[in-house]
């Protein structure tokens, strides 16, 4: 029988000179483009703001995320998605 990996759910950032940005405890990566990218989390809704951020290693049955690019600003939303006015995604594309 195969021993199977448990997926780490610890949610960890670790920040190298604001250019390459590693996160565990990723869930899903909703969306992304070059100027932001929007992450499930274990601890919430996560919102990536910078310019030409690039995802240079995906790995979600580890929880693993790999960004490089200049990050300007991080924003959780523990609240998940929600359809009120002034949601997450609502300010994110105003």
């Amino acid at each position: 029988m195969a021993e199977e990996r448990k997926r780490d759910t610890r949610h960890r950032i670790t920040l190298e000179d604001r250019e390459k940005i590693t996160m565990t405890g990723i869930i899903d990566v909703l969306s992304f483009d070059e100027e932001s990218i929007i992450a499930d989390t274990e601890k919430g809704m996560l919102l990536l703001k910078g310019s030409n951020l690039h995802i240079g290693k995906l790995n979600l049955d580890d929880g693993e995320v790999c960004v490089d690019g200049m990050l300007e600003s991080l924003e959780y939303n523990e609240g998940g998605i929600s359809k009120t006015k002034d949601s997450f995604f609502n300010r994110l594309f105003r």
